[in-house]
């Protein structure tokens, strides 16, 4: 008595494992995955820790800075991985880095073990920082072969919940450990590779069917994305000015981790509706038998193990494919067009990242409280958000509507990037507000047209490879930017402040400066670097004007229809 009747509870089986198996509940893994891979944004709030523990210039800790954007911006291993490895095994490796990188940083900063030599810790956190890239290869690739028609606004979603990383971890860290940044490390030393652990089999790669509710969907996800982000965005305010309590932290938190998880309830009601329609057209047959077999989707990655073939000189340089087909990687990587996205790449997110990563230092060097320099940091991290997920749908929507190259928002996002950077060389009153805003939208908005743009210039068959391949000028841009320009200026000036207090460096463990003259000078060379960038993207805009007068999502539109029209014919037999 009590019992569900075995129909129905047969039927509820059926339905989980449709789900599990369906394209919407990997999404869902990857939006959670994705979430936990930012990490490397949050440098700035636990980098003053690392600094004072260790006794650290800023030069050194800039350094520190340049191999966590090495590790997160350095991804060929993870996508040539993935090209020949299934996805739950990049997944695997990305969580085991990930703990061992970070956790060694905590170890040190706590004073577990012995103060590390710096080429240590730089190993440690490019380590941990590389992570980042398995997250990607494995979630976001995965998901944009999946749902190839709506690349731009999937991209947009992705890496904007990559961009909310930071205020979101902020949250638990404050729910979980307190107001301790010393926390925050070890927070994300298990948390994203936990997450990776859990939906380690779910994210594969699946057969491409026509689905008509899809924008709708994405739009639906959107939504609630504004919302988390939203609510992030005025709890951040609210914790500079009132003294939360611990439950209040907890309050927050779940609150936050509600709307994480609420995609979910829009992917079952659309799975269900798949569910129903796939027992109209096929309903399933009748079993005499006590336990009725429960059908299983067995979904296979096919890895081509001959992607890395050799081409001849003429294949590489002169017979290249039109734009939009399938580009090997040495073609793509050879081509004028990933020459100069290299460039673009490197004088946008080479800056963007500089400012990302002294934005604790320059709040410091401004007279700003710690509480406040975190709410730079929260902000920068919301906004990076916006950013992305204006760049995906909004690219998007311009580009199936009005054939608007998205290479041409390009241009303008890095032509708003010079504003914001210009506003941390002349500060005023609240300046650096407006600039966490502005270098937070126009960094986020950078990475998902980059790897829209690779997607759709080079085609999606070694997308795993190009699209990490496409970032690595970002390394190299800060390495330069922020280690042989910000730094050295910025300690030049402090040690101009301690001259006039009659002060060497001997005198002082931790080298600081205090004023508006610490980053003026860096920070007119970086806005002058990104405007270089904008001038070389609009280059680009000039060579692919006729590829984007075109349609480019024509031949996936026909693949979606042929495995629709192949499944009915399957079903009809």
């Amino acid at each position: 008595m009590g019992e569900m009747p075995m129909g129905k509870s047969h039927e509820i089986l059926q339905f989980t494992n449709h789900v599990i198996q369906g394209r919407w509940f990997s999404l869902f893994a990857s939006f959670l995955i994705m979430a936990g891979a930012g990490a490397t944004y949050l440098f700035g709030t636990y980098s003053k820790e690392i600094k004072s523990s260790l006794g650290y210039d800023q030069t050194t800790l800039n350094l520190l800075g340049f191999f966590k954007d090495l590790g997160a911006n350095v991804g060929v291993f993870s996508g040539l991985l993935a090209e020949v490895t299934p996805t739950w095994f990049v997944l695997l490796v990305g969580a085991s880095m990930n703990f061992t990188g970070y956790f060694m940083i905590w170890f040190s900063v706590v004073g577990k073990i012995q103060k590390p030599n710096v080429w240590l810790m730089c190993m440690y956190i490019c380590l941990g920082a590389n992570s980042q890239n398995f997250a990607n290869t494995g979630a976001l690739v995965t998901s944009v072969k999946n749902f190839p028609e709506s690349r731009g606004n999937l991209i947009g979603l992705l890496k904007g919940f990559t961009g909310l990383s930071g205020a979101i971890m902020t949250q638990l860290y404050l729910a979980v450990y307190g107001n301790d940044a010393t926390s925050l490390i070890l927070l994300i030393a298990w948390l994203p590779a936990a997450i990776s652990l859990i939906f380690v089999y779910t994210i594969r790669e699946m057969r491409v069917v026509k689905q008509p509710n899809q924008l709708r969907v994405f739009y639906y996800c959107l939504a609630i994305a504004i919302v988390l982000a939203l609510f992030l965005m005025v709890v951040t305010l609210v914790e500079r000015t009132v003294r939360f309590t611990h439950g209040a932290y907890v309050g927050t938190a779940t609150i936050a981790c509600a709307l994480l998880f609420l995609p979910l309830l829009v992917f079952l009601r659309e799975e269900l509706g798949v569910f129903r329609r796939k027992n109209v057209i096929d309903p399933p047959r009748v079993s005499t038998t006590e336990h009725p077999p429960v059908p299983v989707v067995v979904v296979v990655e096919n890895k081509d193990t001959n992607n890395l073939k050799c081409l001849s000189f003429n294949d590489i340089f002169l017979n290249k494919p039109e734009r939009g087909e399938d580009y090997s990687i040495l073609q793509a990587l050879l081509s004028t067009d990933m020459l100069i996205l290299f460039v673009a790449t490197f004088c946008g997110l080479g800056t963007s990242l500089t400012a990302v990563d002294n934005l604790g230092q320059i709040g410091e060097s401004l007279g700003y409280p710690t509480t406040t320099i975190k709410s730079f940091v929260s902000l920068l991290s919301i906004w990076n958000f916006f950013g992305r997920i204006f760049s995906g749908f909004v690219s998007e929507a311009l580009l199936v509507k009005y054939k608007f190259p998205r290479t041409l928002m390009m241009t303008l996002v890095l032509l708003l990037s010079c504003i914001g950077l210009l506003l941390i060389a002349f500060p005023f009153n609240g300046s650096v507000y407006v600039a966490s805003v502005i270098i937070g939208f126009s960094f986020g908005a950078q990475l998902p047209l980059l790897f829209s743009i690779i997607s759709e210039l080079f085609g999606l068959k070694y997308y795993s490879t190009l699209f990490n391949c496409g970032q690595l000028a970002s390394p190299l841009g800060s390495y330069i930017l922020n280690v042989k320009v910000t730094g050295p200026l910025y300690d030049r000036e402090a040690l101009k402040d301690l001259a006039k207090k009659g002060l060497t460096r001997s005198s002082v463990k931790e080298l600081t400066c205090i004023g508006n003259q610490c980053y003026r000078q860096a920070f007119v060379i970086l806005a002058s670097v990104a405007f270089f960038g904008a001038l070389a993207s609009l280059i680009l805009v000039a060579r692919t004007r006729k590829f984007y007068k075109g349609d480019i999502y024509k031949k996936f539109r026909e693949q979606a229809e042929a495995t629709e029209a192949e499944m009915a014919s399957t079903n009809n037999k």
